[in-house]
C-alpha cells in the first residue's frame, strides 16, 4: 500500500501548486459546513474556469443581516459573478461553490478563519462587518458555465492577454467575460477598422432589459470607432461569423456610445450577442486614404498573429499565407472608376479587355502601387473594392485618358489566381545565371526610374543567402530569399562568373540604399564584398559615398584614398569624389561659421540672430550638390551598376503594408521587410 501511494503521488509533484490549493490546506473540521436548503438539478457541478453567478446573503448566527446582493435585503438586485480559479473569494466559498448544482440553495456556516476573518485574506470588507464572527452564507446557484472560446491554434504567437481571451475571460481584471451559447464558423474575427453587423441585446445585472435590436435591421458599427461601448467591442472582437455568446460587462468598460447613451447607475450589462457578418476593411497607410474592403471571400488561410503594441488590447495583423505576397504572375479582372457623383467607370477589363483579365507580375511597378499593394493581401477568388489615393493610383504612373490629375480612384478587383516563380530546384549553373541576369535586368529598370525600395528587393532576390534551399519558410510578409550561395560552379570560369555577379548585386543594393537614404545599410550591403575583397575598388567607391552621405567625411577619404592605391586608374573618379568630400566638408564649414557669426561679439545684454544662412550662398551650394549628384561618379556601364542620375526617391509600399507595420516587423525580429 505505501508502495502503491507513493506511486500515485509521483505525479502530482510535477503539478504547480496554486495559492488556492495552498489556503484550502487551512481548513480545519468544523469550519465549514454545509446545509442545503433546496437541492439543484442535473449531475454537474461548477470546476475550475467555470463561471459561476450566484446570490449571496450574509447573517450572523442569531439571523441578522449583515450584507446581501438581494433587493429587498439591501443589495441592488445584480447577483455576484466570479470565474473559478480566477476570481478572488474567500475560502468558504472557494471551497464550498464547487460542491453546489444549479438551482441549489446552500447554507454555508463558515467560521472567522474561514471568511473575512483568514489571515491574509485576499478580499477586505468595511470596519463595520464582524470578520470576527462565525456567520451563515446563504448562496442561490443561479447559474455557472464555461467562459471558453473557440481555441486559438498553439503556433500563433500570443501574449497572456490573448490567452486570457481564449478562455473567454476577455479582460484581466474580470470585467470583461464571455461566455459561449453557439460556436460560430471560420477562424476570423472582427477588429479595426472591420464593418460589424450584430444582433444585441442588454440586460441589467438583475435581469431587467435595457434595450434589443433582435429584429428588424441588425446593428451595424464599425469596429474601433467607439460606436459600442468598450467591453461590448472587446468581446466581439473574440467572435466568429454566426457565434452567439452572452458578454458580461462591469461598469469599468460600459464607456458611453451611440448604441448606449446612457450608462450612469449600471453595475454590469449581460449582453447577448449574435455575430451576423463582418467585413475585412483594412487601413493600408495607416492614415484611412487607401482603403481596402473585401466584398467576398477567398479561397485560402490567413494565419492571425496577435502582438502586444500600445492599445488597450492586442493589435492584431493576419498575414494571409495563400496570397501572392511573394513576387508572382497575377490574373484579376477589376474595373476602375472615379470617386464623383456618378461613380464613372474609366476601364473595366471585362469590357475593355476583350473580357480577358490583366496578368501582370508583381514587385515590377507595372500596376499602380496601390493596386498591388492590395491585391498582394487578396486571396484566390476573393474580390475588394478599394478607394485609392492619387499619389498611389495614377498620379506617379501613366494616367488614362479618362482619369484627370489629382483623381482619387476606387478599383473593385477580382483575383483570379496566380502563379509563383520556380525556385532553383534542379537548375544548372547556366539557368541559374540567366535567371539572375533577368532580375537584375528589371532592377535596373527600376532604378532608373526611381523606384529604389523595388529594385533593392530584386537585387536581394537574387543575392541573399538567408536558408537552406529547398525548405520553404515563410515569415509575415518577408520573402524567404533565394540562395544564390548555394550554386556550386564547375570550374574556375563559372566560379568567377559568380563572384563576379553577387559582388554586382550586392553593390547595387548599396547604391539602392544611398538613394533611399539609408546610408549605414548602404555600407553593410559593401562590406559583404569587401570581406571577401579587401581591394575591391567599385566597393571601396560605393562605400565611400555612402560614408559621405552619412557625414563620415574622414572614412571616406580613407576609401577613395585607398582606391589610388591598389589601382591607378581609378583616380580620376576618387579626385573627383574627394573633391566632392571637400566641398562637403567646406559647406558645412560655412554655415557653421555663418551660423554662430556675431553670437560672441555682442556686449553684455545684446543677442545674436542665429541660423541666418544668406541666400545666395545656399544658391550656390544647392548648385554644387546638383552637380555633385549628376553623374555616376565610379565610371560603372549601365550593366554593372545602375546610373545615379535617377529621380527623388519615395517610399514605396513596403513600409506601409500594415497599419503599424513597421513595429510589428521589428516585434518579431525584422527590422526591414520586403515583398518579393
Amino acid at each position: 500500500m505505501a508502495e502503491a501511494e507513493e506511486t500515485e503521488q509521483v505525479p502530482q509533484k510535477k503539478k504547480t501548486e496554486s495559492d488556492d490549493d495552498k489556503r484550502k490546506k487551512k481548513l480545519v473540521p468544523g469550519g465549514l459546513m454545509k446545509a442545503v436548503i433546496r437541492p439543484g438539478g442535473g449531475d454537474s457541478s461548477p470546476a475550475d474556469g467555470d463561471q459561476v453567478i450566484f446570490h449571496c446573503t450574509v447573517r450572523t448566527l442569531d439571523g441578522v443581516v449583515v450584507e446581501s446582493t438581494r433587493l429587498g435585503l439591501g443589495g441592488n438586485g445584480t447577483p455576484t459573478r466570479h470565474v473559478l480559479g480566477k476570481s478572488k473569494m474567500i475560502l468558504g466559498l472557494l471551497e464550498g461553490i464547487p460542491t453546489m448544482q444549479k438551482g441549489e440553495i446552500a447554507m454555508f456556516k463558515m467560521k472567522p478563519e474561514v471568511h473575512y476573518g483568514e489571515e491574509d485574506c485576499p478580499l477586505s470588507v468595511s470596519d463595520s462587518f464582524p470578520v470576527d464572527a462565525e456567520l451563515h452564507f446563504e448562496i442561490e446557484m443561479i447559474d455557472f458555465s464555461k467562459v471558453k472560446a473557440r481555441l486559438l491554434p498553439s503556433y500563433f504567437r500570443l501574449n497572456r492577454l490573448t490567452f486570457l481571451a481564449s478562455s473567454g475571460v476577455i479582460s484581466e481584471d474580470l470585467g470583461v467575460v464571455k461566455k459561449v451559447t453557439d460556436e460560430g464558423q471560420g477562424w476570423e474575427s472582427p477588429r479595426e477598422p472591420y464593418e460589424v453587423k450584430a444582433w444585441i441585446s442588454a440586460k441589467a445585472g438583475d435581469g431587467k432589459l435595457i434595450l434589443s435590436h433582435t429584429q428588424g435591421e441588425p446593428v451595424c458599427f464599425t469596429f474601433g470607432n467607439s460606436e459600442v461601448p468598450k467591453g461590448l467591442e472587446m468581446g466581439i472582437g473574440t467572435m466568429s461569423r454566426g457565434e452567439k455568446a452572452v458578454i458580461y460587462v462591469s461598469k469599468h468598460y460600459l464607456t458611453k456610445s451611440p448604441f448606449m447613451p446612457m450608462v450612469e447607475g449600471l453595475e454590469e450589462v449581460h449582453f447577448e450577442v449574435e455575430l451576423v457578418h463582418f467585413i475585412q476593411v483594412r487601413d493600408m497607410l495607416g492614415d484611412g486614404r487607401l482603403i481596402k474592403r473585401r466584398i467576398r471571400d477567398g479561397r485560402g488561410f490567413n494565419y492571425t498573429f496577435k502582438l502586444k503594441l500600445d492599445y488597450y488590447v492586442d493589435s492584431v495583423s493576419d498575414f494571409p499565407m495563400d496570397c501572392p505576397l511573394h513576387d508572382s504572375l497575377l490574373r484579376v479582372h477589376y474595373k476602375g472608376m472615379l470617386l464623383n457623383e456618378g461613380k464613372t467607370v474609366f476601364y473595366d477589363t471585362r469590357v475593355d479587355n476583350d473580357g480577358q483579365p490583366l496578368e501582370f507580375s508583381s514587385g515590377e511597378g507595372l500596376v499602380p502601387e496601390g493596386l498591388e499593394m492590395c491585391v498582394r493581401l487578396m486571396l484566390p477568388g476573393e474580390i475588394s473594392l478599394v478607394t485609392c489615393p492619387p499619389d498611389y493610383a495614377y498620379d506617379k504612373f501613366a494616367r488614362p485618358a479618362s482619369v484627370p490629375e489629382g483623381a482619387h480612384v476606387q478599383w473593385e478587383i477580382e483575383l483570379l489566381g496566380f502563379e509563383m516563380p520556380k525556385d532553383w530546384e534542379g537548375f544548372n549553373f547556366r539557368e541559374i545565371m540567366a535567371d539572375v541576369e533577368k532580375i537584375k535586368g528589371t532592377g535596373n529598370r527600376l532604378f532608373k526610374e526611381g523606384k529604389y525600395e523595388l529594385a533593392r528587393a530584386k537585387y536581394e532576390k537574387a543575392s541573399a543567402t538567408e536558408v537552406a534551399r529547398g525548405h520553404k519558410t515563410v515569415l509575415i510578409s518577408v520573402q524567404v530569399l533565394r540562395e544564390f550561395n548555394h550554386v556550386h560552379p564547375q570550374d574556375d570560369d563559372e566560379g568567377k562568373e559568380f563572384a563576379d555577379t553577387r559582388n554586382l548585386l550586392h553593390l547595387n543594393v548599396a547604391a539602392c540604399y544611398v538613394k533611399m537614404g539609408e546610408c549605414r545599410k548602404s555600407i553593410e550591403a559593401c562590406n559583404k564584398v569587401l570581406d571577401g575583397n579587401p581591394v575591391h575598388v567599385k566597393a571601396l567607391y560605393r562605400r565611400g559615398m555612402a560614408y559621405m552621405s552619412a557625414g563620415d567625411f574622414e572614412e571616406a577619404r580613407n576609401d577613395f584614398n585607398k582606391m589610388m592605391s591598389i589601382d591607378k586608374s581609378s583616380e580620376p573618379n576618387a579626385k573627383a569624389a574627394l573633391l566632392k568630400l571637400k566641398q562637403k566638408e567646406q559647406e558645412i564649414e560655412r554655415k557653421a561659421r555663418k551660423q554662430f557669426k556675431g553670437l560672441f561679439d555682442k556686449r553684455p545684454g545684446e543677442i545674436a540672430e542665429v541660423g541666418a544662412i544668406d541666400k545666395e550662398e545656399d544658391e550656390v551650394l544647392g548648385e554644387n550638390r546638383e552637380s555633385g549628384d549628376s553623374k555616376d561618379l565610379d565610371g560603372d556601364n549601365e550593366e554593372d551598376h545602375v546610373a545615379a542620375d535617377a529621380p527623388p526617391p519615395r517610399k514605396s509600399f513596403f513600409s506601409h503594408l500594415w497599419p503599424t507595420g513597421r513595429r510589428i516587423f521589428r516585434a518579431i525580429g525584422v527590422e526591414r521587410c520586403s515583398i518579393l
